[in-house]
Parts: structure tokens; sequence; C-alpha cells
């Protein structure tokens, strides 16, 4: 007598044979999150790459023709980029990313320099290579910005603020330093008063939130009740834990290449520099 088996057939486990494929799917979608949140750098076409058209055939000759002669004859290299928009990200960190991205300045002197325009942001930025930050200091380029650059930006003259950001910066750089200095120190003459107001209404806010953190603590606040062991009830504070967050950032930078046979020569920055706006 012939003898039936029937196999049972297995069922698939609701949590079997699809871990790979979530696993896959959520590494594309960080990857992916991670991706559109960095700039797409626009690619070094030459010493005046105008990406948000702001600048006229002629002025940019003229400012090229500028920036070329100080390299031949320092090798610094100084580069005006323009852009339609910062793409989200600070004018800090996406002048040093851009920076970076197109290695400006020589590899071993890091002597270079970039003037940023964002005009969708109104925002503008001297970002400064390693080896020149003694010459080119920050407070030198604040003051390039506020009396050079920006009055003309806000006068609708890009081309004449971008043209008197690069004379300022190539005396600097020539060590005909001295008139801008003399601003640098008016400029710290005039806002000592207002910083010296700031800080006493800081110092003043901070005494406000020690004193009344102090008698916060002092109150009975919510806690629990514990009895003692001769039958005393007593009341506990309650346990509080207090923490912050940091959050970290970091750059990475798309491929893109140099036309017209000019490119960075390796040089990087360390956030040397200034911003402003208009």
């Amino acid at each position: 007598m012939a003898v039936a088996i029937r196999t049972k057939r297995r069922e698939p486990s609701p949590g079997g044979g699809g871990v790979l494929p979530r696993l896959s799917l959520l590494f594309l979608i960080i990857v992916g999150s991670f991706a559109l949140a960095q700039p797409a750098y626009p690619p070094l076409t030459g010493r005046v790459t105008d990406g948000a058209n702001l600048i006229g055939a002629e002025a940019r000759q003229r400012i090229e023709g500028k920036l070329k002669a100080h390299e031949d004859k320092t090798t610094d290299q100084i580069v005006v980029a323009t852009v339609p928009s910062l793409q989200g990200v600070g004018v800090e960190d996406f002048a040093n990313g851009l920076f970076r991205f197109w290695t400006l300045g020589d590899g071993a002197k890091n002597n270079g320099v970039l003037l940023l325009v964002a005009p969708a942001e109104r925002k503008v930025r001297i970002e400064v290579g390693y080896g020149l930050e003694g010459a080119l200091t920050d407070a030198l380029s604040k003051v390039i910005i506020t009396t050079a650059v920006a009055p003309r930006f806000k006068a609708g003259d890009f081309a004449g603020g971008v043209e008197a950001g690069v004379d300022a910066i190539l005396t600097i750089l020539t060590g005909d330093a001295d008139e801008w200095q003399r601003r640098a120190v008016v400029r710290d003459d005039e806002s000592s008063t207002m910083e010296t107001v700031a800080v006493i209404v800081m110092m003043l806010m901070i005494i406000f939130l020690v004193f009344g953190a102090i008698r916060a603590a002092g109150r009975p606040g919510p806690g629990r009740r514990h009895r003692t062991r001769d039958g005393r009830w007593i009341t506990l504070p309650a346990s509080t834990s207090s923490g912050w967050s940091t959050g970290s950032s970091g750059g990475s930078w798309s491929s893109g290449s140099s036309s017209g046979g000019f490119s960075g020569g390796g040089g990087s920055s360390g956030g040397g520099g200034a911003s402003g706006d208009w």
C-alpha cells in the first residue's frame, strides 16, 4: 500500500529575507541625504569666475590682468568668484569649501585668496590661505569689505565693488598697508563703545541668570518622599539630568575641472578672513 507523504511548505518568516534589502535602502537614503546637503561647487574657469554674471567683460578683463600680474610677480593666487546662491550653506563654510575645492595658492606656501560674492544672500567674504594670514589679517579683510566693497554693492555697482576689493587686497599684499591699518584702528575705536555696552549687558544677564538659578535651587521643588528609620518623613529632591548635543559639519567636494589652462596650485585655508553683507 503506497503511502503519500505530504511535505509542509515552509512559509517565509515575517522578518526574514528582507534584512539586506532594507539595510541597502537605508544606506542609500543616508548617503543621498548627505550628498544633497553638500553644495555643488562650480569648476574653476579663471581668476574671475563670474557665475552670477555681475561683472562686465571690460571690468573682468581689467581685474584678471591685475591678478595675473600680481601672481606672476609674487606667486600669490587671488581669485574672484560670484555664485548664484550659497545653496543653504553659510558664507564662511561655502567660501572655505570652495577654496579647498579649487586648492588656491601654492601647495607649499598656501598663498591663495578668494573673494566670494553671493548676491542672492547679499553676502561677501574674503577667504585667506594659511600663508597670507599674517599680511591679510582678519581685521584688514573686514575693513576692506566694509569700506571698499559693501558701499559700492549697496549702490548696485558690483563690478566697482569687486575691483575696489581686489585693489585693496593687492595693495596690502604688496606691503603698502598703512592706510588700511589706519582704517582698521579707526573702526576699532568707533566700535569700542558699542562693544563695551554689549559686554556690560551680557554680564548683567549672566548675573541675573546665576541669581535666578541660586534662588530656584533654594526653593523646595517636586521630589519623592522617603521615610527614615525613626519614622520621620523627608522629601528628597527629584533627580535631574542635563546635557547638550554638539553638531558637526563636514565638507566634501564634488569633482570638478578647470578650463582655460588655469587651476589651483594645491593650497588650503583654515578659515582665515572676514565676511560681510550689504
